[in-house]
């Protein structure tokens, strides 16, 4: 039995051998590399100078480092629970969509998500023309004014989240996945009891959804603070547009992009990346312990919700 438990690891290890190379040469690698160019002063043409914590430092006294999280946190703040709400009722709708429609929509919700995010930003480049964009003439039909989208820092922001609202396919799909799951009986049970729409909403729905609900608000909320193609491919592919609005459309990503590509600043561009690594680090956590309570698991035991605080 030991030889055959021996013969068994390792194979085990064979077969796990190309992910752990890809891991330790394109993540760990990687990673430990720019910890320690974050420490250098390094512009990738001389030798890196050591500065220790002096990047760090630098960012402390950076007031675009401060405009960058603020315009990344408002963003995050602003399209998260959006994404979430429409993401949620497209796939309500779509849960209730039976035959060949089905397969249909399911796939017309989807298709944007396979768009590429520099075509999606050029896209809204027009679409958000104050003079000439679509959804300005659209407003108009209705006698709004539209606002300057693309240069009023006061609608940057806003008009990005309405660009990004335009890629919730993924999010929806996986919503419907999650609805498709909940058992018929609860319903049937339900409204047995007399609960109305609403109230098997919040009593069967939510709570059987929840688990999805929480891996989506994690994965959209990570991937709001990474915010780069479409925003970087508006307003800074485009010299105009990135004089008019300022600093409205300088987000974290972009900003550290800029100091390591642009400027050659890799030292710093390596620090600024391990700040994004630690505020997505404490988010995370903190949406973990507080998700936690609030979370339902189908398969956990009977008592442990309450012995873990849930």
């Amino acid at each position: 039995m030991r030889r055959r438990s021996g013969h068994e690891t390792r194979w085990a290890y064979i077969f796990m051998l190309p992910w752990l190379i890809g891991l330790v040469l394109f993540q760990a690698g990687p990673m430990i590399a720019s910890f320690v160019l974050s420490l250098t002063d390094y512009d990738l043409i001389s030798s890196p100078e050591f500065v220790g914590l002096g990047n760090y430092a630098t960012m402390l006294e950076d007031p675009k480092v401060a405009r960058a999280i603020g315009n990344t946190a408002f963003y995050t703040v602003l399209h998260v629970p959006l994404a979430l709400v429409i993401s949620l009722l497209l796939a309500l709708m779509l849960n209730r969509i039976t035959g060949r429609a089905a397969g249909f929509f399911r796939t017309v919700f989807y298709l944007p998500s396979m768009t590429p995010y520099v075509a999606v930003g050029v896209l809204f480049l027009f679409l958000l023309n104050g003079q000439a964009g679509l959804v300005n003439q659209v407003l108009g039909v209705f006698g709004i004014d539209g606002p300057q989208w693309t240069s009023d820092p006061a609608w940057v922001k806003p008009g990005i989240v309405l660009m990004s609202l335009w890629n919730l396919g993924s999010t929806t799909i996986i919503l419907f996945a999650a609805l498709r799951n909940v058992p018929r009986e609860l319903y049937e049970a339900a409204m047995i009891d007399g609960a109305g729409a609403w109230q098997r909403f919040r009593s069967v729905t939510a709570p059987m959804i929840s688990s999805a609900l929480f891996f989506v608000l994690i994965i959209n909320t990570i991937s709001s603070v990474q915010m780069f193609d479409q925003v970087y491919t508006m307003f800074f592919g485009n010299q105009t547009a990135q004089h008019a609005n300022g600093d409205a459309a300088l987000f974290y990503v972009v900003y550290l992009f800029q100091q390591g590509f642009q400027f050659l600043h890799m030292g710093y561009a390596s620090a600024l990346a391990w700040l994004l690594f630690a505020i997505i680090l404490i988010i995370t956590v903190i949406q973990v312990k507080v998700g936690n309570r609030f979370v339902y698991y189908e398969a956990e035991p009977q008592g442990t919700a309450e012995r873990t605080g849930r």
